[in-house]
């Protein structure tokens, strides 16, 4: 008997549009083979120690950025949990804080996930490449499992058909 390919998915979301599309592809993967969805929205609390550092940032700047991306990550999971919940899916969320590899990884092993969705890329403003952030190549590096770069033009289309 085959295994199923994927009980456990985990879910990156950022600020990004194409990252609530790598949610609407969860909750479709969630709805079609019942499997496990978490959604994950890192704090990139590395990059801002790394500014502090660098007298980039002063302190307090820093511990304001910090706490705007801990209210943006609950906003963008509360969304992530509300459209699951219309397709009578339900996701696990967390916000975690540190370098965002280093936490999708961990993320990843503490839930045995088989597979990783990410957000597509973004367009280089100079030309019509796709660009992949330094996060998500480190991410498609040294994860354990298989990630998958959602990219569905259609996406928002067929998570409104299911």
């Amino acid at each position: 008997m085959i295994k199923t390919l994927f009980k456990n998915v985990l879910v990156v979301v950022n600020s990004s549009e194409a990252s609530i599309h790598a949610v609407q592809y969860g909750i479709l993967l969630a709805k079609l083979y019942k499997c496990n969805v978490k959604v994950v929205y890192v704090v990139d609390t590395a990059t801002i120690k790394r500014l502090t550092l660098t007298k980039f940032l002063v302190q307090e700047e820093s511990e304001e950025c910090e706490k705007r991306l801990i209210e943006d990550g609950e906003r963008y999971l509360k969304y992530a949990e509300n459209i699951a919940a219309s397709k009578g899916i339900k996701i696990e969320t967390q916000i975690r804080k540190g370098s965002v590899c280093a936490e999708v990884v961990a993320a990843a092993n503490e839930i045995e996930s088989e597979l990783i969705l990410l957000g597509g890329f973004q367009k280089a403003a100079s030309d019509s490449r796709d660009v992949i952030s330094s996060s998500y190549r480190q991410i498609l590096l040294e994860a354990h499992c298989s990630v998958l770069v959602v990219k569905e033009e259609n996406i928002e289309n067929l998570y409104k058909m299911a």
